[in-house]
């Protein structure tokens, strides 16, 4: 009886998960939203517990994740390639972080693609976030600090507007 209301509790956690104007029912924080790895490890489980089984491993501290619903210390997580599963809240973090999506991305001066050139970022390297514009982030990578267009970025929504 017990284990079957678990579940439907569960089920009716990732029913809900779609929406964007969702509140998390454990944090009342939006869903879906973006975290970042804490730890430099972290285990992606089939379901919300140690119970479940293992599907993905994380190694890359500060890597973005995708928060899509909470379950108690659990929150259900992918990653750029759609990939993930539920991780236990202890290893993820609100420091934000993004992902080059781009084969190479060019880090601007300023939010323009006619201001100098302050580095350029192969795909893959993870990057904090800093301030969005309604089409540019600033990202800080490597050392540097630079304005990359937001399509070249995953880890960041679209409207998604920060000061």
């Amino acid at each position: 009886m017990r284990a079957a209301l678990a579940f439907c509790l569960v089920m009716s956690v990732l029913a809900g998960s779609a929406g964007a104007s969702e509140r998390g029912p454990v944090t009342n924080l939006p869903l879906p939203r973006f975290v970042s790895l804490k730890a430099n490890e972290g285990f992606a489980r089939h379901g919300p517990g140690k119970t479940h089984r293992i599907d993905w491993v994380y190694k890359h501290r500060n890597q973005p994740l995708e928060i899509t619903a909470e379950y108690g210390h659990w929150r259900r997580v992918r990653d750029q390639d759609g990939l993930g599963g539920w991780m236990h809240y202890s290893l993820l973090s609100g420091v934000r972080t993004v992902l080059i999506s781009a084969e190479i991305a060019d880090l601007r001066r300023q939010p323009a693609t006619e201001a100098d050139l302050v580095a350029q970022a192969e795909g893959g390297v993870v990057a904090k976030l800093g301030d969005c514009q309604p089409d540019w982030c600033r990202i800080t990578a490597g050392g540097r600090k630079g304005w990359v267009l937001k399509t070249q970025l995953w880890g960041v929504t679209p409207d998604e507007i920060r000061n």
